[in-house]
């Protein structure tokens, strides 16, 4: 039986559920898995500490990250080398319980969902201390230089724009397997848009517009609210706070009008079934979340994408046609208003999204990784 380690970060939630999703695909072909957070080994104020610094740049001062997210993304592979390498000489002393691990669990491969884990492991096999490969599930639509590494076995990569690009900077080409990001093995199981509205208790008959507000401003989203609950076409708008505490109390005292329902939650264990049962999605950008979506074959509309990777995700939705990119939060209202009443043009997105769309992307990363190991299974076939 293989044993395999996956290592992300807690560092917003795309790579760990991508993490997730490989761990469940490794499951089933037999193999003995390990997902384990990064920073889970590693001293309480250094995790702390990193939480922080990506919460007060990415979420509260979106400039200074882009600054900083551009700045660190090296020109070629060799560039990216001596910085990767010097990260992980310079972190390594701080996570020594993480090398413990590796050595405790002694895998057959090593998966990473995210750079931390990436950079540190790379160091160790730079000084010969670990001969396990070592593979990287890239988490967003452009790789950005801190996922580059010599010692790396494969990469598993959003699309076939992601791999060319990698390769242009200098990766070898035979090493970057297009497989999208690994999402939740159920997104490629049939789910019938009228069983799962049943099975949550959503109308069937009118449009249903769903609204992630996880990461967007809350008083942005109310006002987007307020405006599409002014659209004279019927519809169903489900709003999900997500972690975003200040959303629900923002929308507060904003009830359904003659033509819209408002539903309001905090947080849904459900969120597949939700997307499935929609004709639009409203979203930030997230590889994770954008990938979920794509997979389900759902138009989207994307607003407020963090810049640096998220803008980057944004631009490859609205690139192939399946879904659109807004700045202005503004103008959310005219374009839902107007894609509920084109249904052409929504089922044109929806085509397109299938198109791109990889919702057997773990299993795929997983095939490949045991078959270069040569621990090849009974296979299960999940389609």
């Amino acid at each position: 039986m293989p044993k395999i380690l996956i290592l992300h970060a807690s560092l917003g939630t795309g790579h760990k559920s991508a993490a997730e999703a490989l761990g469940a695909a490794f499951e089933q072909f037999g193999a003995e898995v390990r997902v384990e957070d990064t920073l889970d080994h590693c001293s309480p104020v250094v995790a702390k500490a990193l939480n922080a610094y990506y919460l007060q740049t990415s979420e509260k001062g979106p400039k200074l990250y882009k600054a900083f997210y551009e700045a660190s993304d090296k020109g070629g592979f060799e560039d990216a080398f001596s910085m990767n390498r010097l990260i992980g000489v310079i972190g390594g002393p701080l996570l020594r319980e993480l090398d413990a691990l590796v050595d405790r669990v002694n895998p057959d491969a090593i998966i990473c969902t995210h750079q931390i884990p990436l950079q540190l492991l790379v160091a160790r096999k730079q000084r010969g201390e670990i001969q396990t490969p070592l593979y990287v599930v890239v988490t967003d639509y452009v790789a950005h230089s801190t996922w580059f590494a010599p010692e790396v076995s494969g990469y598993f990569v959003p699309s076939e724009l992601t791999r060319n690009m990698m390769v242009k900077r200098g990766a070898p080409s035979a090493a970057v397997c297009v497989t999208g990001i690994p999402v939740n093995l159920c997104i490629s199981e049939e789910k019938p848009v009228s069983l799962m509205r049943q099975r949550h208790n959503l109308p069937d008959e009118a449009a249903l517009i769903s609204l992630f507000g996880g990461g967007i401003e809350a008083e942005r989203v109310r006002n987007i609210v307020v405006e599409l609950l002014e659209m004279p076409t019927p519809a169903t708008l489900v709003v999900v706070a997500g972690r975003n505490a200040e959303l629900l109390p923002a929308l507060e005292g904003i009830e359904s009008s003659a033509s819209v329902q408002l539903i309001k939650h905090e947080r849904i264990d459900y969120v597949d079934d939700l997307v499935a049962a929609c004709d639009l999605v409203i979203t930030k950008a997230g590889g994770l979340i954008v990938s979920e979506i794509l997979a389900r074959g759902t138009p989207m509309i994307i607003i407020d994408p963090l810049p640096g990777q998220e803008e980057w995700n944004a631009d490859m939705v609205a690139a192939a046609g399946a879904g659109v990119q807004l700045r202005m939060a503004e103008m959310v209202p005219a374009a839902v208003g107007h894609l509920v009443g084109q249904i052409d043009a929504l089922m044109s997105m929806r085509r397109q999204a299938q198109r791109i769309g990889r919702p057997r992307a773990a299993i795929e990363a997983a095939e490949k990784v045991l078959a270069d190991i040569a621990f090849v299974t009974g296979r299960q076939d999940t389609r």
